[in-house]
């Protein structure tokens, strides 16, 4: 059950962390060796990740905060 919660957190999402209050996020894409991207690797896996980046780049995608987004559905 997801509760409100003021304070302060000490957490650093990595591969391997389990997600227990989201299935799915929107997103732009982010630097490839960026702490966001470690984000979106913990929820989707760095492999898949990887590959999705890769083509990515080959397809000239935008990154950073104004460029092209997804959708990521594990």
């Amino acid at each position: 059950m997801i509760q409100p919660f003021a304070g302060d957190t000490c957490i650093f999402i990595t591969p391997g962390y389990r997600f227990r209050a989201i299935d799915e996020l929107m997103t732009n894409f982010h630097l490839p060796k960026s702490t966001l991207f470690i984000l979106v690797s913990a929820l989707m896996g760095l492999e898949r990740m990887q590959a999705a980046y890769a083509y990515a780049i080959a397809n000239e995608y935008r990154f950073y905060s104004y460029g092209d987004s997804s959708l990521l559905l594990p």
